[in-house]
């Protein structure tokens, strides 16, 4: 970027600047301060790709991967990875010369939506670097953010990265051991929490963190003034005294091969690896996977997205925050209690042109639109069901008359792009909302991959699979079986830089040539499409020697059962497999913790096959028989389809309350964790072999 390159003038922002403290309720922005001032009169120059090469990535000491916060990376560079590597501060001033007028973040306050600029945006950015580097902040040491999506969530983060430390999210839903892990792991010299109850855990750990040296609270105020606890209207005011000057001196020292976020595996067993992304990860990934999902530049069309996916886990990290940043797309934040019942109606007001969510979202959607299904007039629910039996759609009269009012009614109304990721999705919810006339494109990568490495989008479609390799990454499969399926291995430069602190961890995740060892198994088709089949580690041993993928037979299980909500296998070094079983229930609206009511569509389901039960427990505790025999024949006619007798279900029970994350069975992404569920229900699965012994 030339030195010569003016800044954005203050007739720019003049309008907007007063609204900005207004809306968030704060002074982060005195009137009259304007960009110009903020701005680095330096930046850093890439003339060419090889003068990048030449100058930061051939150092001897540079390694392809490090545990060293303060380390730096040999990058993947090769043909197929044209970018020449820059940072994130790069990435965001040259959005501004297009995006500096176009709304960034949107938020609700007293019930009206408000608007934070790109310039903005920019500018809180440069003042939270400031506070940071005023609390003490040390390069390479971490920033903790401990809070729902918000835009001090975003101008936080952004700022860290300024200030030349880490970015380190941690879920909320983490306990004060698991928070002090993390905290004292990354070297957290600031944690910023959004309540109360957050800065409860922080005050609780606080003595066994030598490195933190200030608490920053942006949703609710403390309690009590505290020494080093801070408001974020407090925080944003202590930096002034910091010079424009000294901040840019950081910015420009910093390096594209360089550690500036950490993601926080939510592993099933041991201590979370802190997962290592350089700012060449985060400003590579944020172009190319995003154009890989067909997101379109601003300029084009401005993307409108929600975001309320945690922000701690790399995809909504990754999509939300740095592709934002990248293509000036309008990040609207959802309410805290989105995941409790409240994200629809953000999606109605919002209307967003490409939405994300887990499978286990998608889900809940899909069961909601069957609930009130269930309990409409006869004519509109034989519609629908008139209209989503129209496979493949070769009418627009079910589309104009009843499928676009449920799209309108979920708030897709203008989303012309619908992904999901961080696990598998069922074939029913697939096809359910292809009957709705909504695809759901799938990307499939890992924290170690920066988010995306596959990529699906409505030019690169394929019904079960997770798309193709995002242009400029590699991938092979090793010790492939006879029909083809191996262990996914990647490359590019999506690759992390290592696992902080844990040198065997990433010598094992990573080979002497840098290929990433996912530990995924999956197939290629002729042409590239990924189809993943299952973890290595999930694979079931039995104690006959046959290899039993486990996810293929438990979304069987749950398409032949509509009434199911969660199915595992079990039979690792047994002589037969069985399976523990959850019923389909509603949610407490506070706690989002399964209740003992069953949902609309799984009384129906009872109703059916001859049950009058309307709970889990009248039918675990009374074994009723109805519902147990019509599992049964479930199960059998899953058997039926089975490739051979080994891979059959020979025993089965239903437990009386569905997996959750308060209950330890799922993670923060509501991905299964099978180790725990193996030891929390130990007798049950006990019980099914006792007769063997």
């Amino acid at each position: 970027m030339p030195d010569s390159r003016e800044a954005p003038q203050e007739s720019r922002q003049d309008a907007n600047l007063r609204t900005t403290q207004e809306n968030l309720g704060s002074s982060f922005l005195t009137d009259g301060q304007t960009l110009s001032k903020a701005s680095p009169r330096h930046a850093p120059e890439f003339s060419s790709p090889e003068k990048v090469t030449d100058a930061r990535l051939d150092s001897p000491e540079e390694a392809l991967w490090t545990t060293r916060a303060d380390g730096r990376v040999h990058l993947r560079m090769d043909p197929s990875c044209p970018q020449p590597p820059y940072t994130v501060h790069r990435m965001f001033y040259e959005a501004l010369d297009k995006y500096g007028d176009l709304s960034a973040l949107g938020f609700k306050r007293q019930g009206t939506w408000e608007y934070i600029s790109y310039s903005q945006y920019y500018l809180l950015a440069r003042k939270a670097a400031k506070g940071f580097l005023k609390l003490g902040l040390e390069r390479a040491h971490s920033v903790a953010i401990l809070g729902f999506n918000s835009p001090e969530w975003f101008f936080s983060a952004v700022g860290t990265v300024f200030a030349g430390g880490i970015v380190t999210g941690i879920y909320t839903t983490s306990s004060p051991e698991a928070c002090q892990y993390i905290a004292q792991d990354c070297h957290a010299n600031v944690i910023i929490v959004d309540t109360q109850k957050q800065l409860e855990k922080i005050l609780k750990i606080w003595k066994n963190l030598p490195h933190l040296k200030a608490v920053v609270t942006y949703r609710e105020p403390p309690p009590k003034k505290m020494a080093n606890v801070y408001t974020m209207e407090e925080f944003m005011e202590v930096g002034n005294e910091v010079p424009e000057e000294a901040l840019d001196t950081i910015i420009d020292a910093q390096q594209p091969n360089q550690c500036c976020v950490l993601v926080y595996t939510s592993g099933t067993t041991g201590n979370p690896k802190g997962v290592m992304l350089s700012q060449d990860n985060i400003t590579w990934t944020a172009r190319y996977g995003s154009q890989a999902g067909d997101i379109q530049p601003a300029e084009v069309q401005q993307e409108v997205v929600v975001s309320y996916l945690p922000l701690s886990h790399i995809a909504a990290q990754i999509y939300d925050l740095w592709t934002g940043i990248q293509w000036g797309a309008q990040v609207c934040f959802a309410e805290p209690d989105a995941l409790k019942g409240s994200l629809v109606n953000t999606l109605r007001e919002v209307e967003p042109t490409s939405h994300m969510g887990v499978p286990r979202v998608w889900e809940k959607i899909m069961e909601r639109i069957q609930e009130v299904a269930a309990q409409s007039g006869f004519i509109w629910r034989k519609m629908l069901l008139w209209a989503i039996d129209l496979k493949p759609f070769t009418t627009r009269l079910a589309d104009y008359l009843v499928l676009a009012k449920v799209r309108q009614a979920l708030g897709f109304a203008r989303c012309q792009k619908n992904f999901y990721g961080a696990a598998p999705m069922t074939v029913e919810t697939q096809n359910f909302f292809l009957g709705l006339n909504i695809r759901l494109y799938a990307g499939y990568g890992l924290s170690e991959t920066s988010g995306p490495h596959f990529m699906s989008s409505p030019y690169n479609y394929r019904l079960y699979s997770s798309g193709k390799v995002v242009p400029g990454c590699q991938v092979k499969l090793v010790n492939q079986d006879a029909e083809g399926i191996g262990e996914i291995c990647l490359w590019g430069r999506t690759i992390f830089m290592g696992y902080l602190n844990m040198e065997d961890k990433t010598s094992e995740a990573l080979d002497a040539d840098g290929w990433l060892h996912t530990g995924d198994a999956g197939r290629l088709d002729a042409d590239g499409f990924l189809y993943i089949t299952g973890r290595l580690k999930e694979l079931i041993i039995t104690a006959g020697g046959e290899n039993v993928p486990p996810v293929p037979i438990e979304e069987a299980v749950k398409t032949e059962l509509p009434i199911i909500s969660n199915a595992m296998l079990i039979g690792d070094q047994r002589k037969f497999l069985s399976m523990l079983l959850t019923l389909k229930c509603t949610l407490d609206p506070d706690t989002s913790d399964p209740t003992d009511n069953l949902t609309e569509w799984a009384v129906e389901f009872c109703q059916r096959v001859g049950s009058k039960a309307t709970t889990v427990s009248e039918i675990v505790r009374k074994k009723d028989e109805a519902v147990y025999q019509a599992i049964e024949e479930g199960i059998q006619r899953v058997n039926m389809n089975a490739a051979a007798q080994p891979y059959h279900i020979q025993k089965w029970a239903i437990l009386e309350k569905d997996f959750s994350i308060s209950g330890g069975e799922l993670g923060p992404t509501m991905k299964l964790k099978r180790l725990i569920v193996l030891e929390k229900y130990k007798d049950i699965i006990d019980s099914f072999y006792q007769e063997q012994k």
